[in-house]
């Protein structure tokens, strides 16, 4: 027998046309993108865009066929939102309320909702999938086999949608949503679609001519799930959603398998010969169906109402002449129990089966965060010990110096250039001479005005946006109802001020670089100038009498100054591979999450740290244990050595000023190169922060018009509503083509708010208070004091090496800022 039913279709929410690449391309390259990982997801976005426009817009056909594009399009968007911050995204998705193609009364929830976050088009998103499933539902041929089961499956997943909906929607947007995401409405639709898929197996079981008894059972089962969502419906936050015509058909719905319950178990009456009860719920049967129709309009299940009419008269007529059976009153009919077949189908992890992720490179976030956390562990660490080689070496060289060696051993006839000051000439020319260092020292203003107007950029961006929304917030008042501005921009404008405070100490260490270079600018320009130059202005001295041949004082420091050498070049060696020392977290992060489904970084950063730099911090403090022997060994050695020869008084102070000099020189180009590289870094970091300010002024202005478009309308009946002039638009500094930077190893995007208040006990907004990014180079300002000559004298007096107070060394120092690079 073929029943006549139809099924109820949800209808789809409707997004709006938004330029998801540019956005995106900035997040993504923010947290991605380095000197060493170079990858362009341009293409990948692109096509996630198109994506996009195919999956929300396509024609739906009868089949799932449809359905891949938006499956397809839900999954990228779940893999991409667990690998991107959520909290940076700055893409204004619009959705409108599914309903409002239903009826025009909109007293109980707004028309649409624009919110910046991949988590709400990810629930718009499913919210749809779950509504062209139910519309392919209804679309199919229910007198087919394949047409019930496309139709149960499809009903069974979009009431597992719906009801997953129902307690996580709200988590999303954390403000009154529309009404067809608001949970009294998911919780109906879930329902509904239940109710839909068992009447779907009601029709099956029909078909395939089960036994009454059980069909009567489903026919319960059904009529209860009809049951409530008619309760659900008489809510007022439903009522006033849904079309008058949904409701008389889930009404009518409810009385019909009412009906066909009683009409299913008064079949099994007649075969159990109990015609009482049989005529009894025939009765009832006929009277639910006959009401059920009634309300729905329609003709719903005729030929069981015609049958139940059919099976009454001759029940009747067989009672009157044969049995005689007394017809029980309706109220001591045995309730029918109830068999439960449609069930919610729980979201899958993957809807589509033939899924490709597009950004199968970027990792997740919580590996994202153990990464980051690692790399300021493995800084840190890096730093200190360099720091440590650094400090050591200088506090080395400025013993030397004072000492005039090892200039003191060739100074023998008390004429000429030592042949050692002569080579650290020719080596301090060769690396450019003070021509090059001045224009480095040149270069440094540059560098930092340019930062310095990418930030003041970025906050005139702020300010004019936030001054835009208090003149609404002033005019509209209670009505001007989205998040204010100061509070969405706070961490933003945390970040800004921290990085004017980098700055501070940079311009901090910039000044510390020109008085050292003027202390020994001129030391600096006579080994520029090469050995005539030095011949020139050296004073002849005596000869010191000495025959160094015999001399074994002499000997000794000659060894001492080979192993001082030595331990230089073992500390260059220490450093390179401090440096480049690498380990692969990645991986070992990813093993982690997928094992155990969690990340213990702490653990896993403290075992690789050890395991990569252990033995390098062994070879460090190895190096200055050595140093501080050596240096006592010297201290007693050059003593003995003085008292064999005569002091060279003025060729001996030229001597040392020029052995600091060579020093200095070497130091301050270290320093100006990783400066140089500091400010280059931070110009990419900064760039990125104002393409995030830039896409959230972007965003708020969407969302700004958006609010203004309805206000307006409410309000033009009343009075003119005068507009603020938009802000002049905003100058972006971007990288020109082709332009090498030294970019940071692993440049971080500057943390954002949420787009939207945050309430509840869960929400902290401190946990968003990050630190902003920093260059990752090396800080070789962290070490940088100028020792000067007399921190060094009377050492040769005393019988054990007095190092100045600094010594060892306190990485960093203590009580004093902390220089940016």
């Amino acid at each position: 027998m073929a029943l006549t039913t139809s099924l109820l279709a949800v209808p789809t929410k409707r997004a709006s046309e938004v330029n998801i690449v540019k956005p995106l391309r900035n997040l993504i390259s923010s947290h991605y993108n380095s000197a060493d990982n170079p990858e362009d997801y341009t293409e990948a976005i692109n096509e996630l865009s198109k994506l996009r426009s195919q999956a929300l817009w396509k024609v739906l056909d009868k089949y799932d066929n449809s359905l891949e594009l938006i499956y397809t399009y839900y999954d990228q968007m779940t893999s991409l939102e667990s690998k991107v911050p959520s909290s940076e995204v700055q893409i204004p998705f619009k959705w409108k309320d599914a309903f409002n193609k239903m009826t025009s009364f909109f007293a109980n929830g707004k028309v649409s909702i624009t919110l910046c976050s991949f988590a709400y088009e990810r629930i718009c998103v499913l919210f749809n999938i779950a509504a062209q499933q139910s519309a392919i539902a209804s679309a199919q041929n229910l007198e087919t086999d394949d047409g019930l089961k496309m139709a149960a499956k499809l009903l069974q997943q979009s009431a597992g949608i719906f009801n997953t909906l129902k307690t996580t929607v709200m988590n999303v947007i954390q403000q009154d949503p529309t009404p067809d995401l608001n949970p009294d409405t998911l919780a109906m639709l879930s329902s509904l679609m239940l109710a839909q898929a068992q009447e779907v197996f009601i029709v099956k079981a029909n078909i395939d001519k089960m036994k009454d008894q059980t069909i009567a059972k489903l026919c319960a089962q059904c009529e209860e799930y009809y049951a409530e969502t008619v309760k659900m419906m008489e809510r007022e936050t439903v009522m006033m959603s849904v079309d008058k015509e949904w409701t008389s058909n889930v009404y009518g719905k409810q009385s019909i398998f009412h009906g066909l319950a009683q009409y299913y178990q008064a079949m099994v009456c007649k075969n159990n010969k109990t015609v009482g009860e049989q005529i009894a719920r025939l009765n009832v049967a006929i009277s639910f169906l006959k009401v059920g129709q009634e309300r729905c309009a329609r003709s719903y299940y005729n030929e069981l109402l015609n049958k139940a009419i059919q099976e009454l008269n001759e029940a009747k007529k067989d009672n009157d002449f044969i049995y005689h059976e007394r017809i029980p009153d309706v109220k001591h009919l045995e309730l029918i129990s109830k068999v439960i077949i449609a069930k919610p189908t729980p979201v899958p992890s993957r809807f589509s089966s033939k899924f490709k992720d597009l950004f199968e490179d970027l990792v997740p976030i919580s590996v994202q965060q153990a990464l980051s956390a690692y790399e300021v562990r493995k800084t840190e660490l890096v730093n200190s010990e360099i720091g440590k080689l650094r400090e050591s070496t200088q506090i080395l060289n400025g013993c030397l110096a004072s000492l005039n060696l090892p200039a003191a051993l060739e100074d023998v006839k008390g004429v000429g250039i030592p042949q050692s000051l002569v080579e650290k000439s020719n080596s301090l020319r060769m690396n450019g001479g003070v021509q090059k260092l001045e224009n480095m020292i040149r270069e440094l203003p540059e560098l930092l005005k340019r930062n310095e107007e990418i930030i003041n950029e970025s906050e005139r961006m702020l300010n004019e946006e936030q001054a835009s929304d208090e003149q609404l917030q002033a005019q509209f008042k209670e009505k001007w109802n989205r998040t204010k501005s100061n509070v969405l921009t706070q961490v933003f404008k945390v970040n800004i001020t921290k990085y004017r405070e980098i700055i501070k100490n940079a311009k901090s260490a910039d000044k510390m670089i020109h008085e050292k270079f003027e202390i020994h600018k001129r030391a600096i320009y006579l080994l520029s100038e090469g050995q005539e130059a030095m011949q020139n202005v050296l004073p002849v001295g005596s000869s010191s009498g000495v025959n160094f041949a015999n001399s074994t004082a002499a000997d000794k420091l000659k060894h001492l100054m080979e192993e001082v050498e030595v331990l230089k070049n073992e500390r260059d060696v220490i450093e390179t591979e401090l440096k480049c020392a690498t380990t692969d977290m990645k991986s070992k992060f990813l093993n982690a999450l997928s094992e155990e489904g969690s990340i213990h970084e702490a653990n896993l950063s403290t075992e690789s740290l050890d395991q990569s730099y252990g033995h390098l911090k062994a070879q460090v403090n190895d190096s200055l244990a050595r140093q501080e022997k050596l240096l006592s060994n010297i201290q007693v050695v050059n003593s003995e050595f003085c008292r064999e020869k005569s002091s060279g008084g003025q060729r001996e102070a030229l001597f040392k000023d020029l052995a600091s000099g060579y020093d200095v020189f070497n130091d301050l180009q270290s320093n100006l190169v990783e400066g140089t590289k500091f400010y280059n870094d931070l110009t990419e970091i900064l760039i990125t922060a104002q393409n995030k300010i830039s896409d959230f002024c972007f965003a708020r202005k969407a969302e700004k018009e958006e609010l203004l478009k309805s206000l307006t309308a409410d309000l033009s009946r009343e009075k003119p509503v005068s507009i603020p002039v938009a802000p002049a638009k905003t100058q972006i500094y971007e990288v020109p083509m082709g332009a090498q930077l030294p970019y940071p190893m692993q440049p971080q995007g500057m943390p954002l708010p949420y787009t939207l208040p945050r309430t509840g006990p869960s929400y902290q907004p401190s946990t968003y208070m990050c630190a902003p990014p920093m260059p990752t180079a090396y800080n070789p300002y962290a070490t940088l004091r100028q020792y000067q000559p007399q921190d060094y004298q009377n050492y040769a007096a005393q019988g054990q090496p007095q190092y100045p107070p600094q010594y060892p060394p306190q990485y960093p120092p203590q009580n004093q800022q902390q220089p940016p690079w």
